[in-house]
């Protein structure tokens, strides 16, 4: 198994790129978000890497963070995800954000992501919701409890039902309400949580 690689970037375009090992040139297909954070070709570069064995081929697959290769390996475990999906996803959100989405329920906010239809969407959501743990959220600072405490009492709930009928995601609505103070009435959770996301927070 290929954990990782080090070596100097000799080559990159919209979906690969090539890494200079030993004298051993190795493709690896990457996300839009490793991409954007790779150094100019020439450079040395460090990624991690999973290998992926088939009938007829080896694909590699680079990541900038660990928080995204983890990220790659557990949407892959949901039945009707392959790699070109993974990447496709992963492309599309960070793995902190992907966790926000996956642990609010809203699963139309992956439809985003190239080829991924709402049937699809609300099976990763499904199998993916009880262990969203193992993904990490610090990229964002993001609180995966606190999404979690948007659901704990009616209040929160009108709330963030309220925020979404104002055309907020039900994540987006999740994520504002969960950092307020659960035992707020639901108009301050809701004026409260217009402020934060007004801000940008």
């Amino acid at each position: 198994m290929i954990a990782s690689v080090h070596g100097k970037l000799i080559h990159k375009d919209s979906s690969a790129v090539v890494v200079e090992c030993g004298g051993v040139g190795l493709r690896l297909m990457v996300t839009k978000n490793t991409l954007y954070q790779l150094p100019e070709t020439g450079a040395e570069v460090f990624l991690y890497t999973h290998l992926a064995v088939k009938e007829d081929a080896l694909d590699l697959y680079g990541f900038f963070e660990e928080d995204e290769l983890q990220a790659f390996r557990l949407i892959t475990s949901v039945n009707g995800v392959g790699a070109k999906i993974g990447i496709a996803i992963l492309s599309e959100f960070t793995a902190s954000r992907l966790t926000v989405y996956i642990a609010s329920g809203d699963a139309k906010a992956l439809t985003a992501a190239s080829g991924v239809g709402l049937k699809l969407a609300q099976r990763i959501v499904l199998e993916l919701k009880d262990k969203i743990g193992s993904l990490s959220s610090e990229e964002e600072g993001i609180d995966l409890q606190a999404v979690g405490n948007a659901t704990i009492n009616s209040n929160t709930k009108e709330a963030v039902a309220a925020l979404v009928a104002l055309g907020y995601s039900q994540s987006e609505a999740s994520l504002a309400i969960g950092r307020l103070d659960g035992t707020l009435s639901t108009e301050e959770l809701i004026k409260q949580a217009l402020k934060s996301l007004a801000r940008g927070l």
